[in-house]
């Protein structure tokens, strides 16, 4: 899955998203994510705020 339009996803899907691959692909690290598709974290995380998620460093994960 390329996470290139991430702008009009829909934010629930898109959260599960990242989750699986910071999960299967990335060991939990953001950075490698948003490095690896090339898009820019401070955007994939407000995008994903306007649902309430949250990235939580020591999980791993947007809760």
């Amino acid at each position: 899955m390329n996470l290139a339009n991430f702008a009009s996803m829909d934010t629930v899907m898109l959260m599960s998203i990242v989750n699986m691959k910071l999960r299967d692909d990335f060991n939990g690290d953001l950075d490698k994510l948003v490095a690896y598709f090339d898009i820019d974290r401070t955007a994939l995380e407000a995008k994903l705020a306007t649902a309430g998620f949250e990235f939580l460093p020591e999980a791993g994960q947007f809760r």
